[in-house]
């Protein structure tokens, strides 16, 4: 059934980072610094275009420190260094990163504004790259440096850049179109509701600098960042409806798009600068969170009138149409088969103590990639063996990797990119026996799971009010998560999409039909074990109950692969709480049986793992 894939292909667990890289790095930068005439240097995790996923030749804060988080942030001064973490990269931190080199400090304190106020030296001078930080977060290193005499300086040339030796070449991977077969509305359609928006914004143009938001708006994909089918470009968005966009010629748009006649033109990623200053006395409406304090101050310098607000593709985009909403469906079957296959092997090879959480992780991309419309992982995998299941974000490498060992848990987060939609599940997984504090802990993390699956609501609900649900059988336990309970979901973009989220931090972003969150709840018992059961569900339109007052919406599941029955315990469920699992499984044997059906074995244990509790 499976295909043999060429190594290269599949993702690699070898640590990229390393106590090494700050070795060689710092010597380098501290001599940049003393020919700058700087005492420090800021060095985010960030790149140019706030990617969540960043491309290696923009993945500075490894190159400096060994770093390889996906949120980070370093201050290199000529005699010290720190790096800022949170919570999630409490121990991978120390692991790659020299702690004779770097103190470590977390994120949001004190942050490197606290740290700044703290340990800099009244007189000395500190430089950044304005294109890598966002104007909200260098107002306030500025204010804290202010305060304690410290001199900011913008840097035209990033001295990271100058001294990076063997860096990585930037990406200029072909960018393709996204048909309206899949994405459901044409490039006018689109073009014409945001500049209405705009227009009801009192603003005359938006800048584009988040590149899924121009994917979106371009049906445009591409393959320049690992995971997530975009490719590098912003685009400044005009109140009549026209668009320009900014791309490396080498990428192709240009080619994509006929020369008039239309309200798109495509122009080199040099002149984007010289497009900000033409704006002089437009508003134009920049987004503060993703937008970098460079095209703030290139609006000022132009005299445009800046109008702070969010991105105006974002809710559009969060808002999936039908063909995305059909699209997702499908693809979820069909990542279901995968994952069918690869938890039948779970329970059977990978019971043998022999495996382990590479060889795991490999095993399910292997599946994956057998499927035709595969095109990447939609995030690197999260595979967790007993303690390394606890923690939420962790990401196995060759120093790391654990045996599934029986008598543990085995936690696997993965996802899939598929050109009509893009997957994230989590499954939690006995390797031998469970245990009966396993399984309490499990049957509690799937009594919210099922609660947020159920739950019906009014137009105008968000998501912070209804994260509870998901909480409230741990909370009546004594236990919580540290981690939201969903987010938003691209239609082939990122895996993580705003605006709106499920989690306890306030969020004014209403629910509407069309959004696709995923749901998942957590328990993570330090040093032990971690239990994740993840599914994606789309909103559902309102409508009339059986003697209601008002229309509800409600969630349709879209992920469709077993939850482990051997780790529920039956005896905490409600008889509802029984019947949705039941019901879920049933769905699952129709959908994705189908899809395994000549393949006996799998087939057979598809059925024994959807059996009715």
């Amino acid at each position: 059934m499976t295909q043999i894939i060429p190594p290269e292909t599949i993702q690699t667990f070898t640590p990229k980072g390393g106590p090494a890289n700050g070795r060689k790095a710092l010597p380098l930068l501290r001599k940049e610094l003393e020919r700058l005439g700087l005492d420090g240097f800021l060095v985010p995790h960030e790149d140019e275009y706030n990617n969540e996923y960043v491309p290696a030749s923009a993945d500075r804060l490894a190159w400096v420190t060994g770093f390889t988080g996906s949120a980070g942030a370093a201050i290199v001064m000529r005699d010290r260094a720190a790096i800022f973490t949170d919570g999630r990269y409490t121990l991978q931190v120390r692991d790659q990163v020299d702690g004779q080199l770097f103190a470590f400090e977390g994120f949001p304190e004190p942050g490197i504004a606290g740290w700044i106020a703290a340990n800099a030296r009244k007189g000395e001078t500190i430089g950044y790259d304005a294109r890598l930080h966002s104007p909200d977060a260098i107002a306030r290193i500025e204010a804290a440096a202010s305060r304690a005499g410290i001199h900011m300086r913008i840097v035209d040339e990033n001295p990271v850049d100058r001294i990076w030796e063997n860096r990585p070449a930037a990406p200029k991977a072909k960018i393709y179109p996204h048909p309206v077969s899949l994405a459901g509305r044409s490039v006018e359609e689109k073009l014409d509701e945001v500049s209405q928006a705009l227009k009801e914004a009192g603003a005359d143009a938006a800048v584009l600098s988040d590149p899924v938001s121009v994917a979106w708006i371009l049906n445009l994909r591409g393959g320049d960042v690992a995971c997530a089918p975009i490719g590098l470009g912003r685009a400044i968005l005009g109140a009549d409806g026209s668009i320009s966009g900014y791309f490396d010629p080498e990428k192709g748009v240009s080619e994509l798009y006929p020369v008039g006649g239309n309200k798109v033109s495509i122009e080199s990623e040099d002149s984007f600068d010289s497009a900000l200053a033409a704006l002089a006395g437009k508003t134009v409406l920049v987004d503060p969170a993703i937008t970098s304090a460079h095209v703030f101050s290139q609006l000022e310098k132009a005299g445009a009138i800046i109008k702070r607000g969010a991105d105006p593709v974002a809710l559009p985009r969060a808002i999936k149409n039908a063909v995305e909403v059909e699209g997702a469906r499908q693809a979820h079957i069909r990542d279901g088969a995968a994952m069918v296959r690869f938890l039948h092997w779970l329970d059977t090879e990978g019971q043998s103590g022999h495996e382990d959480e590479i060889s795991a992780a490999v095993k399910l991309e292997i599946f994956r990639r057998a499927l035709p419309e595969f095109r990447d992982i939609s995030f690197e995998t999260i595979s967790g063996a007993g303690p390394n299941g606890a923690l939420p974000h962790y990401r196995v490498s060759t120093d790391s990797v654990r045996k599934l060992e029986r008598g543990t848990l085995y936690l696997v987060d993965s996802g899939g990119q598929y050109p009509d939609g893009t997957t994230d599940i989590t499954r939690t997984v006995p390797i031998g026996e469970a245990d009966a504090a396993m399984r309490r802990a499990f049957t509690l993390v799937l009594k919210g799971h099922i609660a947020l699956a159920r739950i019906r609501f009014p137009e105008g609900t968000t998501g912070s009010q209804l994260d509870a649900l998901a909480r409230q059988p741990l909370w009546m336990a004594g236990m919580d998560y540290d981690h939201g309970t969903g987010h938003g979901v691209g239609s082939y973009l990122s895996v993580h999409e705003g605006p709106g989220r499920i989690a306890k931090a306030p969020n004014t972003i209403a629910l509407k039909p069309g959004m696709i969150f995923s749901n998942e709840p957590g328990f993570y018992n330090t040093g032990k074990w971690g239990i994740r059961i993840e599914t994606l569900q789309v909103v559902t339109p309102p409508e009339d109950l059986p003697g209601g007052e008002r229309p509800m919406m409600g969630f349709e599941t879209l992920t469709f692969a077993p939850i482990h029955t051997a780790l529920v315990d039956v005896d905490l469920m409600s008889a509802e709480e029984r019947d949705w699992l039941n019901a879920y499984h049933a769905d699952v044997l129709e959908k994705v049986g189908p899809l395994v059906a000549d393949e006996a074995e799998v087939h057979a244990w598809l059925k024994a793992a959807c059996a009715p509790v």
